[in-house]
């Protein structure tokens, strides 16, 4: 099947099978490794992209329903001054250590932010829940998140 849709702002057109999963084409047909396979089962956030703006766990997105929409990663995301910000944010506040995670939680605080630039602590863990991490304490990316708004103040 034919599926095309907008990625990291360029149009593309893929071949593959509809309920092929959007990480699998991502990681496998276009070479964008950012999202990444925890749990395969949509409860890690470790393969969270946006998709028109919303975070959503690409593991359990069937490629035939990204057709026509627009699809943000890590990867189209990192240039950005939004990303820069969240970077900072998370490096002043220790929040990265084996980085597996990182690209989902980069990619949730961006979900979180365009919708609220200024939350509060509580908001931000409601807005991670969907995320897991086995290296950090939680708490060292909700200050990441903290700073980054803080300090990108602005930008959303």
């Amino acid at each position: 099947m034919e599926i095309k849709f907008t990625l990291n702002g360029e149009q593309v057109t893929i071949i593959d099978e509809p309920t092929r999963r959007l990480l699998d084409v991502l990681r496998d047909n276009l070479g964008l490794t950012g999202a990444k396979e925890g749990c395969g089962e949509g409860e890690c956030g470790s393969c969270a992209v946006l998709m028109d703006g919303r975070l959503v766990n690409s593991c359990m997105v069937p490629a035939f329903t990204v057709e026509d929409r627009d699809i943000l990663t890590i990867e189209g995301f990192r240039d950005q001054e939004r990303f820069k910000a969240i970077s900072r944010g998370f490096e002043k506040a220790g929040s990265v250590q084996c980085g597996f995670c990182t690209p989902g939680f980069v990619m949730a605080a961006e979900a979180l932010l365009r919708q609220n630039p200024h939350p509060t602590e509580e908001e931000i863990i409601a807005a991670i829940e969907g995320n897991l991490c086995r290296c950090t304490g939680y708490s060292m990316i909700v200050e990441g998140i903290m700073i980054a708004s803080r300090e990108g103040d602005g930008l959303w």
